[in-house]
């Protein structure tokens, strides 16, 4: 039985990893921003030993003791944390307001750091355990539809290659998830197309990506060829190509 800590347990793809490794057996501490959401995914996980707690991601003074609280519900003793939570934001709307702009990176990049910094020394001291962070294929480039949050996403991916180049010595796991568009409520306003995964899709990628250690994994995993042209693409030719490029 793992112990495992959930960040963002409330969102769609979240919720499914949980009722999957409830189903399995392990101990999970759930956190969320909705008390009545969290409330909905712990039941989804009934049978389970499960607690849950409520938390503001975007206040960062109260991040380190979210963090330690989390930990000490399961006793000191963690295997796996997801850090799941985030928020695509208004881009047009960031390109002319300051503070939907530093809303944005605040909750996708900054609250994220504010987690990770006392649960990865938490884990380093365990000398074991898996840091699993679900970030965006937005930060692989900017594009004018999510650049503000694509550059959010992309500094976290450059955290988490140090975070976890650190941790090696130590045991530590370091797993980058990043994720192409799933058909959830965040985007509910979304054209979709084939490429859309679905959340239950997403969590079962998930979940194979922790069991081989991955330290880097495409969700689904067919966008890692995509992206491969998408970063290799000219500037100029990418500037043209709307399918890539366009709002």
């Amino acid at each position: 039985m793992r112990h495992v800590i959930v960040f963002g347990a409330t969102s769609a793809i979240a919720a499914e990893v949980c009722a999957r490794w409830a189903t399995r057996g392990d101990r999970l501490h759930l956190v969320g921003r909705d008390p009545d959401k969290l409330a909905a995914v712990a039941a989804r996980c009934a049978g389970a030993d499960i607690t849950t707690a409520a938390g503001d991601f975007t206040d960062l003074a109260r991040a380190e003791a979210l963090a330690s609280e989390a930990v000490a519900a399961l006793g000191g003793r963690v295997d796996v944390v997801l850090v799941a939570h985030g928020d695509l934001g208004d881009q047009q709307r960031s390109e002319h307001d300051v503070a939907e702009a530093a809303r944005i990176v605040q909750t996708n990049f900054l609250s994220v750091i504010a987690l990770l910094v006392p649960l990865a020394n938490a884990l380093e001291r365990q000398r074991s355990g898996t840091l699993a962070v679900i970030t965006s294929v937005a930060g692989e480039r900017g594009r004018p539809r999510n650049y503000t949050y694509g550059a959010a996403k992309g500094a976290l991916h450059v955290y988490l290659q140090g975070l976890r180049s650190r941790l090696y010595p130590a045991g530590v796991t370091v797993t980058t998830l990043k994720l192409g568009p799933v058909d959830t409520p965040m985007t509910v306003g979304h054209p979709k197309n084939a490429l859309f995964a679905t959340p239950q899709r997403a969590a079962r990628d998930i979940d194979r990506a922790l069991a081989r250690r991955a330290v880097v994994a495409f969700v689904p995993w067919y966008w890692r060829p995509i992206l491969f042209v998408v970063r290799h693409t000219p500037e100029p030719l990418f500037q043209r190509l709307g399918f890539l490029s366009g709002r």
